[in-house]
């Protein structure tokens, strides 16, 4: 599974696809040129498959009483129980598609996340909506790791989604043929770092969760362990818990490693505390020393190594 290239739901403009309003697309560089090699893509646009043209009239958001209806712009045509109909048939197609994130459209009165535009009276517009196809699927799938293509621009939002895709993908993998504690303790372990740099209380509370865990029901614990875990993962990573994981790590050398050598690393860790070298920069050392002194625990950690190297998401954070 971990070979196979990861499946992402995408908004399917941002592939290039001409089905906006307009009839153009908002293809995303990064996307499709920098993910695209290792990510299989499941493009849905919720509009053309619901049974509108392309292009068409733009539609919005309307707040009428305590409801939020989907409305063209010119006409004023309630397309909502349209769209509302398709997403609910197209979040249970998706349930098959083995998704392991979705990318959507920002701003968008179907796709976008979060501050979407929603019109009330004299046409004065709130940034407090969500588009009704992304509420499906954030309602149907909640640990599925979703974002928006805008945020995308941020590298830390980029790296922290483009890691919590790969770490859902590794946690549907475990769970995924009849697993046993052990295996749970293992990936748990694996993920030590990777949790800590995230918030080391998640990692704490996992531990005694599987401290537990023969004596919790196996759906019960599964269902609470990848909460948990993906939970955590959703707080962002900041570059002072990258330097204290940094530091922690710099404690398995104590023995291996000439006090020169440890010096480099410590010179290296408050540079990047710092603000003057990104995160790949110490983790580059450390990846050589690993190697060269042998210490399988650090060697072991997906902290090392949380998503292709190739994406070079840590040369910007």
């Amino acid at each position: 599974m971990g070979s196979e290239r990861i499946r992402l739901g995408i908004s399917a403009c941002l592939l290039g696809q001409p089905v906006r309003f307009d009839g153009g697309h908002k293809r995303d560089p990064f996307l499709v040129e920098s993910l695209g090699p290792f990510v299989e893509w499941v493009p849905v646009c919720p509009e053309v498959e619901s049974g509108m043209d392309a292009p068409r009239e733009s539609m919005r958001l309307v707040q009428e009483g305590r409801e939020i209806r989907l409305r063209t712009n010119r006409t004023g045509e309630d397309k909502t129980d349209t769209l509302l109909s398709y997403a609910t048939r197209r979040v249970g197609t998706l349930a098959d598609d083995d998704l392991c994130g979705f990318v959507l459209k920002k701003d968008s009165p179907t796709c976008g996340l979060e501050r979407v535009k929603v019109y009330g009276t004299g046409d004065v517009a709130t940034r407090s909506g969500r588009g009704l196809f992304a509420d499906a699927i954030a309602t149907r799938f909640p640990l599925l790791p979703l974002e928006e293509e805008g945020r995308l621009n941020d590298p830390r939002l980029r790296e922290n989604f483009v890691e919590r895709i790969f770490a859902y993908r590794r946690l549907r993998a475990l769970f995924a043929p009849r697993w046993t504690m052990g295996d749970v303790v293992v990936f748990h372990t694996a993920h030590k770092l990777t949790l800590m740099a995230h918030t080391p209380q998640a990692y704490q509370r996992l531990g005694r969760l599987v401290g537990l865990g023969k004596s919790t029901p196996r759906r019960e614990f599964q269902e609470r362990y990848s909460s948990e875990f993906m939970t955590a993962l959703a707080t962002m990573a900041t570059p002072r818990r990258h330097t204290n994981v940094l530091q922690h790590m710099l404690g398995y050398f104590k023995k291996s490693l000439d006090q020169e050598s440890r010096a480099e690393l410590l010179a290296l860790i408050q540079e990047y505390a710092a603000g003057r070298v990104p995160l790949v920069v110490p983790l580059t050392l450390f990846g050589h020393h690993i190697r060269r002194c042998g210490v399988p625990y650090l060697a072991d950690q997906v902290y090392m190594r949380p998503h292709p190297v190739e994406l070079m998401l840590r040369n910007h954070v």
